[in-house]
């Protein structure tokens, strides 16, 4: 008997799976069109690879810059930054 496998998004791991493959492109563009304003939402988008590892635990871990296109053809970048800082 199969069990039932899930992922945690509020992992890095599970954030780069769900967010950060190729194939998982179309579930992106659905989150960020979610989040951002009409104006700015999102056609297409090619992943630019950058990454950096923080100095501490409490360091931001993981950076996807995105190239965006527009349905009107306008370009802008979205930085996405994994885990978020807590508020304090």
């Amino acid at each position: 008997m199969l069990k039932d496998k899930y992922l945690n998004p509020f992992t890095d791991f599970g954030f780069k799976k769900l967010f950060g493959e190729e194939p998982h492109k179309e579930v992106l563009i659905a989150f960020l069109n979610v989040l951002l304003p009409e104006k700015h939402q999102i056609q297409d988008l090619q992943y630019t690879r950058t990454e950096r590892l923080g100095l501490t635990l409490l360091d931001r871990r993981a950076i996807f810059d995105l190239s965006c296109v527009s349905p009107t053809g306008e370009r802008f970048v979205v930085e996405l930054k994994w885990p978020p800082r807590s508020r304090q």
